[in-house]
């Protein structure tokens, strides 16, 4: 994921979308009666009464050019590719490839580096 924030601390950010994307995705998990997996995926997300999705705490890096941040739009577009899910990184739907290469509309509002 690569984001920017003006008026808040980026910590504060990354916090505050791992909490949400955490609570949400337990949710998910919990309401699917469909899920067959269901209590055992909700037993390894719960450590000691909280939800445990994400990993502590996050490594950042300021993008200083655009050499750098060629770099890594290309490792995450790649990333659907590497996991065997697509064979082209524009066929990802839930990737913004689509909007760097012109041929659709992405999901979330892109503003240029």
């Amino acid at each position: 994921m690569i984001i920017s924030t003006e008026g808040f601390k980026l910590s504060d950010v990354i916090r505050d979308f791992k909490k949400h994307t955490a609570k949400k995705i337990y949710e998910a998990i919990e309401s699917n009666e469909l899920e067959s997996r269901r209590s055992w995926l909700l037993w390894l997300l719960t450590k000691d009464d909280h939800i445990w999705f994400w990993e502590e705490g996050y490594h950042g890096e300021e993008i200083t050019g655009n050499k750098f941040f060629d770099s890594k739009v290309g490792y995450i577009h790649q990333n659907p590719v590497k996991a065997g899910i697509v064979e082209k990184e524009e066929e990802y739907l839930l990737s913004s490839c689509g909007d760097f290469y012109g041929t659709r509309k992405g999901l979330l509002e892109l503003e240029p580096f």
